[in-house]
């Protein structure tokens, strides 16, 4: 199959993007700015009509901060069949778990036209770790998302055998939709943005495992040196202690060298419950 697609060939064909959570819904979002169609497929139609009152909600500051006039819809499904009917990008957005994503993307090979092209938006796993029911490997990879409208880089990444001109056409159709994409050049756990922040985020754990610094000095320092408006302590609050600790098990369990201080601090924070904002304490404390 030629996956030499140009931003004319695509633009009157949807996208489907399979999962409504946090991320699925942003995906959608970024697709329809530009006067695209955004199918959301979940199989609880309560939180697909959620996604799509989200982008309904959101679409029109974006149009407005972006100046394209353009206005997309999306569309909520909770027939697999009916959300990939005709499109050219379907992208998957589900739990990080293999058990869910290897079958359903059994389904989506089953359903999908022969020119879609594939994509998992995992951030932990490599495509080829998910690919066994998919027929031609040849259209599928990592395209990870991070959290649009505000941080709109994406990660390509090929699942081994992916094409080269669907890389070269995503490279140059994404960023039609507001998202810049970036080629990992050979399969990397955490791409590149990602395996560069745990760098910065388990040094930053060190030093206050070791007692070399506090959190809020870490932070502090971050938002002086780099004008950032948070550190990374409270990013990480911000994510959740606990995914960033399975993060961190993650790396680990591929490299056994990494320091297991900054897993201790993080363990010490999960197992009294503090996970970050969304328990109302972790590195910071947001009770008030």
């Amino acid at each position: 199959m030629n996956y030499a697609y140009t931003f004319d060939a695509i633009k009157n064909r949807p996208v489907a993007v399979i999962g409504a959570g946090t991320l699925g819904r942003r995906i959608a979002l970024m697709f329809c700015s530009r006067g695209g169609e955004a199918r959301v497929y979940d199989p609880d139609a309560t939180q697909a009509q959620a996604a799509v009152d989200y982008v309904a909600q959101t679409l029109p500051g974006i149009i407005t901060e972006r100046g394209t006039g353009a206005v997309g819809r999306a569309v909520a499904h909770d027939d697999l069949a009916a959300a990939v009917r005709d499109a050219w990008l379907i992208i998957e957005a589900v739990p990080e778990r293999l058990d869910i994503k290897i079958p359903l993307w059994g389904q989506i090979d089953e359903a999908a036209p022969a020119d879609a092209i594939f994509a998992t938006n995992s951030s932990s796993y490599a495509s080829r770790l998910m690919d066994e029911r998919i027929t031609d490997k040849t259209r599928f990879l990592n395209m990870h998302f991070y959290m649009p409208p505000t941080a709109n880089a994406v990660d390509l990444m090929s699942d081994g055998d992916t094409s080269r001109e669907l890389i070269d056409s995503l490279l140059q159709i994404l960023p039609e939709f507001g998202v810049i994409p970036f080629e990992a050049k050979k399969e990397s756990t955490g791409f590149i943005f990602n395996r560069v922040w745990a760098a910065i985020k388990r040094e930053s754990l060190a030093v206050v495992a070791e007692g070399v610094a506090t959190p809020e000095d870490v932070d502090g320092m971050f938002k002086v040196n780099w004008h950032m408006p948070v550190g990374p302590f409270q990013m990480m609050d911000n994510v959740g202690l606990d995914v960033v600790l399975d993060i961190e098990n993650h790396y680990a369990a591929e490299n056994p060298n990494l320091p297991e201080g900054p897993r201790r601090l993080l363990h010490e924070y999960v197992d009294s419950g503090r996970l970050g904002r969304k328990t109302g304490a972790g590195f910071y404390d947001y009770s008030a």
